[in-house]
């Protein structure tokens, strides 16, 4: 079996968020990056135990430049036996999709898995991406998978019940909450990484589709007015004077 688990990096959820050149770009200045929990947690974890149980080897896959390598070597870390880098700035979510989609084009890859989105931009749109540059099926916000043989069998949380679906390979599949466990890297691991293989290549040709105008932060969160539990008058009041509908 073998697997491509796409990787990116994101800021840590504690990091201060700020915009520079007329709000267009993000601020790197003192941010601390993680790999995408989406990502590292589900969907190289699961990969990783597939690969385990049933034989093959685990392949990552960044978009990205040299500040992406700690991340991914912490990937390399948790178990995965070589990663690739597409050398170029991830300038949007076609761009991105379509550098994966060229190399795993190459390779015959039996599962192509990502995050279900990144925790940055919740865009959750590579994987559909990739699987129609791919022309393969796709499976999303995949909770469970099981393989035997050549045939997965997912399983996909839907409103008032649980999806089951079946997928021959090759397919791409994004990685939900209940995937797998988050797996801590160990010593061994850590010391294994720095000698595994990170192949870099250049990145294809590709214009990409999207531009960004402009980054706004969230309005202030106001103070919260507390009332008493019987005072429904002056509740009534408040919402019909105060209240906004956003």
């Amino acid at each position: 079996m073998k697997i491509l688990v796409c990787i990116s990096k994101v800021p840590d959820t504690t990091s201060k968020i700020n915009f520079v050149d007329n709000d267009t770009k993000f601020d790197e200045n003192g941010v601390q990056y993680v790999v995408n929990p989406y990502d590292e947690w589900y969907a190289l974890v699961r990969a990783l135990e597939l690969v385990e149980a049933q034989g093959g080897s685990v392949t990552t896959i960044t978009v990205g430049t040299s500040a992406d390598d700690p991340t991914i070597r912490k990937a390399l870390a948790i178990g995965a036996n070589d990663a690739v880098r597409i050398d170029a700035e991830p300038v949007d979510s076609f761009f991105v999709s379509k550098q994966i989609a060229n190399y795993a084009l190459k390779e015959n890859f039996d599962i192509v898995m990502t995050g279900k989105e990144t925790i940055n931009y919740n865009g959750a749109q590579i994987g559909a991406m990739v699987s129609e540059l791919l022309d393969m099926p796709f499976v999303s916000l995949a909770s469970k998978l099981d393989v035997v043989s050549n045939v997965a069998t997912l399983e996909r949380d839907v409103q008032a019940g649980i999806e089951v679906v079946e997928v021959e390979f090759p397919f791409v599949v994004s990685a939900s909450k209940g995937m797998a466990e988050q797996r801590i890297p160990n010593m061994r691991g850590i010391m294994a990484a720095r000698t595994k293989p990170l192949n870099i290549i250049p990145a294809d040709d590709q214009k990409p589709l999207t531009s960004v105008l402009k980054f706004e932060l969230p309005s202030p969160k106001t103070g919260c007015k507390y009332l008493d539990p019987e005072s429904m008058d002056e509740l009534v009041e408040l919402l019909h004077n105060e209240s906004k509908v956003i």
